[in-house]
């Protein structure tokens, strides 16, 4: 540990929760209805996750209650809900070192030198650190963020633009469909005629192509051209030679890189790059740290937000024990209960 560390100030909290995404926000509200504070750090610069970052305006259909719901839109309801619980968020930082303590409580330290000690600790990092690829294009690093984009976090800041869109899976075939209306041109180019996207969006890519709304190009790009901060054109190369697109916008999903990161080194049990935990309590093999979400692994596992927010209520009713060993958890229904309403500010 650098003096640094040695040296900066700890918040104590009763828990820590490494993950800001759906999960980790709805564990915020079930461990505040048992009277525990949360602190919440996230390596992105916002609350939402993968269902915010790279899918804010993407339609989720299995929500309970939610008949369709964005992914900003979810976000945002659950920061509401959790609001009467006053979370500490702690963005773009990442937990590198996670060590217990002699009484029992863990020491987390991020990598902006945030000390933390805790009595526990909640993984919901979805599938872990993830970075979009990088296609191999020279000078492509100097467009990104002006011109080269691996999400979409306003369809309007695609209005009247030259639109490329590269790629054969679900990602590029939702913001192809997403994009369509509000772009000047639209092209998706994949290197073959054969899409592992979901059949209903393949077929309705192929109709915007029928009526001219959409070019389906088979190729690749293999040049950018612009001022070095952004694009103008690219180079397509296909079966029959070179051309040059007018392209001002270019969407690359070349699928994301997931690492588990620091996690891997934190002495737990891990099962293929996932952390198994059992099904009472969503604990893992080390007591006091419990994982939920994708992040974690059990006979039966559904990778589904709701599955995440029972884990969440189960979890937090045994993190409760470990944090207030002595305090009977007393199993309460927000519809009946004064003193959770009392908390929730609703009565």
């Amino acid at each position: 540990m650098t003096a640094a560390n040695e040296n900066a100030e700890l918040i104590e909290t009763d828990v820590v929760i490494i993950g800001a995404g759906p999960c980790g926000l709805f564990a915020v509200f079930e461990l505040g209805l048992l009277d525990l504070k949360c602190h919440v750090v996230d390596i992105l610069g916002r609350a939402g996750g993968q269902c915010a970052e790279l899918y804010p305006e993407k339609p989720i259909y299995d929500v309970p209650a939610l008949p369709v719901v964005t992914g900003q839109e979810l976000t945002d309801r659950l920061m509401e809900q959790i609001k009467p619980f006053g979370p500490e968020f702690h963005f773009d930082e990442r937990i590198d070192e996670l060590t217990r303590e002699a009484d029992g409580r863990f020491r987390l330290v991020s990598d902006q030198g945030t000390v933390f000690l805790t009595k526990v600790v909640v993984i919901a990092a979805g599938g872990g650190s993830f970075t979009p690829k990088r296609p191999p294009l020279d000078g492509i690093e100097n467009y990104e963020g002006s011109s080269v984009f691996y999400s979409v976090r306003k369809i309007e800041s695609m209005r009247g633009r030259d639109v490329v869109v590269i790629g054969g899976g679900d990602s590029a075939l939702d913001w192809t469909l997403s994009l369509q209306p509000v772009a000047k041109s639209l092209t998706l180019i994949h290197r073959r005629d054969e899409f592992r996207a979901a059949p209903h969006s393949v077929e309705k890519m192929r109709a915007l192509v029928a009526e001219g709304k959409v070019r389906l190009a088979i190729g690749q790009v293999t040049a950018l051209q612009g001022d070095g901060k952004n694009l103008q054109s690219v180079t397509l190369k296909t079966g029959t030679g070179e051309e040059t697109l007018p392209c001002d916008a270019m969407l690359p999903f070349f699928g994301l890189t997931m690492k588990l990161g620091p996690v891997a080194n934190w002495g737990l049990n891990l099962n293929e790059n996932l952390v198994p935990v059992d099904t009472e309590r969503f604990e893992t093999s080390e007591k006091g740290i419990f994982a939920i979400g994708d992040i974690n692994s059990y006979p039966g596992k559904l990778k589904l937000i709701l599955s995440g927010f029972h884990e969440a209520a189960l979890m937090a009713q045994a993190a409760s024990r470990i944090v207030n060993p002595d305090k009977k958890v007393l199993f309460q229904y927000t519809t009946s209960s004064s003193s959770l309403q009392k908390k929730l500010g609703v009565k």
